[in-house]
């Protein structure tokens, strides 16, 4: 079995206009890993169009159709950080489906495990809100459906994008079935993830956070994800892993940074790979959420997907 990756050109076609999160990011990262001949070593796998039922997995049907209404006359702002254009919609439930045909794959046995390189990103995106760039949750709906569809009990979800994933935390903030791991800068955008956030209720102690400070640096943030993931494995037992991967902690990076070199997006994915294989059989995907140094993104994915073909 090899490494799937999701890919298809209509994810090109969310028009964010002059913005960060723009088509620009994937361009930049399937032409490097084409020079590079890693596309040559990995499955392409198409994306499908995700049902309205299984965004109310996670989503608010009032918000979901609130975003087609916005997308259908025309686009604008569904708030100050995201913009939708006319095909958003549709691309947005193709970002959600191609992280659930990558689950899909790797279940029943046809990959390894899986990279999504879709847009738009994420782990912002709330029940009921659009933020941060992120319009549906990509990873959250992906764990319900793994719940669901495939009867897999207890989903872990490392993210290491720069920015805490507020949405996911939400998202399962009061169950115990969903462990929700995540190291970020501190105190940054989204606001969210303090030490103290650690769930509630059924979910108290499912949620761990190692926020990092700027000027502790690239080697605090990579030892508070080695002692978090350990953390999180002494308390958790997966049936399936889920990676948030940004590559916005990168040390160019023209929003966010921590200084962390390229090969440090190998170091992570090598431990969370390895975990995958002691704990659920390998069975892993990761989905593409911030990036942003339009430059180097391509050679830090790079790194990520040496580490996922387990290189």
């Amino acid at each position: 079995m090899t490494t799937c990756l999701v890919y298809h050109d209509i994810f090109l076609e969310h028009d964010t206009g002059d913005h960060p999160e723009c088509a620009g990011r994937l361009q930049a990262i399937v032409s490097h890993l084409h020079h590079r001949k890693l596309l040559d070593e990995l499955r392409l796998l198409d994306p499908r169009c995700v049902s309205i039922e299984d965004l109310l997995l996670v989503h608010d049907e009032r918000y979901v159709f609130e975003v087609e209404r916005m997308c259908t006359e025309g686009g604008g702002y569904l708030e100050p950080e995201t913009v939708v254009s006319p095909r958003s919609f549709e691309v947005a439930r193709y970002a959600v489906g191609g992280v659930l045909a990558a689950v899909d794959a790797v279940m029943v046995g046809d990959a390894a495990n899986a990279l999504c390189l879709v847009r738009p990103p994420g782990h912002h995106a709330r029940r009921d809100q659009a933020m941060g760039f992120c319009i549906f949750n990509n990873v959250a709906v992906a764990a319900r459906y793994l719940q669901v569809k495939h009867e897999q009990p207890n989903i872990l979800i490392v993210d290491w994008d720069i920015h805490h994933g507020n949405g996911t935390q939400e998202s399962f903030y009061r169950d115990a079935s969903v462990f929700y791991f995540s190291v970020h800068r501190w105190h940054f955008y989204p606001g969210s993830g303090s030490v103290e956030e650690v769930g509630r209720d059924a979910g108290r102690g499912m949620t761990l956070n190692k926020p990092v400070l700027l000027p502790e640096g690239r080697n605090a943030f990579l030892s508070a994800f080695q002692e978090g993931l350990k953390e999180t494995l002494s308390r958790f037992k997966p049936d399936f892993i889920l990676i948030s991967a940004g590559f916005d902690g990168y040390e160019a990076d023209p929003l966010a940074g921590m200084g962390l070199q390229m090969g440090d997006f190998k170091r992570m994915t090598d431990l969370v790979v390895a975990e995958a294989d002691k704990r659920c059989r390998g069975r892993l995907v990761s989905v593409l959420e911030g990036g942003y140094d339009l430059r180097d993104l391509g050679a830090c994915v790079e790194q990520h997907v040496l580490g996922l073909l387990r290189r």
